[in-house]
This record gives structure tokens, C-alpha cells and sequence, in this order.
């Protein structure tokens, strides 16, 4: 691998590294923003639950179940008229951004209801007994026992859209993705494509120890 070569390619590479960053944390913001009320709405319509609500609890379930279910780079074609229509291009970080915040918004809510479930039920009880509101018991009881379990499921939906990210580039979303394609593949540049690879592995590391400091900073138990 030529250092030479890497030097050379540096700014493109700074380029689509920051480029990457944006398409992330767009697409982890709408994943908080939209994917958080989502994975509360699962968990507190269940069965026994102070919202029980067996129609909005299937409803919302088969809608985020169903965006899971399909493959991401399908998702990438299947919303190009919606991208089209929300951004006015079908290329670049900034298109790219609204596949990646439909796939992560029914992945976050899934581990935000999976994260609320790890809550003792005497704690709900008690707050129900208590005569506390459900919103106060979202707000004051809910959100604030799962939210080391809430960070790590963000840390790992951040991970996961480092990789959609790179995915997008296949269809010309930028990012480093689209930096390995085109050059790596493309034109048969094999630094470039081990660079790429390099910088997505570190930048997953420090995403991870972040996320896993962060976790344990709020952590009070």
C-alpha cells in the first residue's frame, strides 16, 4: 500500500469522511426524534400495561416490522420519488440521509421497547398506585431507568448506519462508500479500498467506546 497514494488522496478522503458523519448524524437524529415516541408507544399499549392499546399496539408493530424487514438496499431504490420529492436530488449525503432515517427508525424503536422491557414492573406498579400520570411515568420513571440501555442502542444504531451509509454509496450517496467505490472498485485501487475499510473500522471503535462511556456516566444504578 503506497503512503504516497493515500497522501495524494487525502482531501477526498477527508471529504468523504465528514461526509459520512453528516449522513449519520441526520439519520440518528430523526432515529431519536421519531424512533424514541415509537418504541415507547410499543411498550407501554402492550397487554397490562397503564396504555393498553391492542390495535395501536399492532398497528405500529406490523409498520415497524415491516420497514425492518426489507433489505436496505431496496429500501435505497424504493424511496428514490420520496427522496426526490423531500430533498429535490436523488444523489449526495443529503438523499442519502432520508433511506438511512427509515431504516433507523423502526430499528432504534425496536431497541428502545426492548430496553423498557428491562424494567422492573414493581417500579411501573408503584407509580401507577401512586396515582402519577402516564406521561409522568414516561418522563420520570421510564425514560430515565432505561437510559444506559437506551445510549448502547443508540451507539449500536450508529454503528449500523456507518454501514448503510457506505451501502448508499453504491447509488452515489457519498461518504466513504461511495470513495471505495469509485475509486476502489471502479478503478481497481486496492489503497484506496483497504484506506476505506481502515477508517470505517476506527471510526466504529471509537463510536463503541464512546457510546459504552457515555452509558456507564449515566448509569446510576
Amino acid at each position: 500500500m503506497s503512503l504516497d497514494h493515500v497522501i495524494e488522496l487525502l482531501p477526498e478522503i477527508n471529504q468523504a469522511f465528514l461526509e459520512t458523519l453528516y449522513m449519520v448524524g441526520i439519520s440518528l437524529g430523526v432515529a431519536v426524534l421519531i424512533g424514541l415516541p415509537l418504541g415507547v408507544i410499543l411498550f407501554v399499549t402492550d397487554k397490562g400495561l397503564f396504555l393498553e392499546n391492542g390495535p395501536v399496539k399492532t398497528v405500529v408493530g406490523f409498520i415497524v416490522n415491516m420497514v425492518r424487514s426489507i433489505p436496505f438496499i431496496i429500501l435505497l431504490v424504493a424511496l428514490i420519488p420520496i427522496t426526490q420529492w423531500i430533498v429535490g436530488t436523488t444523489i449526495g449525503p443529503t438523499a442519502a440521509s432520508v433511506s438511512l432515517s427509515v431504516a433507523a427508525i423502526p430499528f432504534f424503536a425496536r431497541i428502545v421497547e426492548t430496553s423498557l422491557r428491562e424494567i422492573d414492573k414493581g417500579v411501573i406498579e408503584a407509580s401507577v398506585a401512586v396515582g402519577a400520570s402516564p406521561w409522568m411515568i414516561i418522563k420520570d420513571v421510564l425514560l430515565p431507568e432505561a437510559k444506559p440501555s437506551i445510549i448502547q442502542g443508540l451507539t449500536l444504531t450508529a454503528i449500523s448506519l456507518v454501514a448503510y451509509s457506505a451501502m448508499a454509496g453504491v447509488v452515489g450517496g457519498g461518504g466513504i462508500g461511495d470513495l471505495a467505490i469509485r475509486f476502489g472498485y471502479y478503478r481497481y485501487d486496492n489503497t484506496i479500498m483497504v484506506t476505506t475499510v481502515i477508517v470505517l473500522i476506527l471510526f466504529v471503535q471509537i463510536l463503541q467506546l464512546a457510546g459504552d462511556r457515555f452509558a456507564k456516566l449515566v448509569d446510576k444504578r
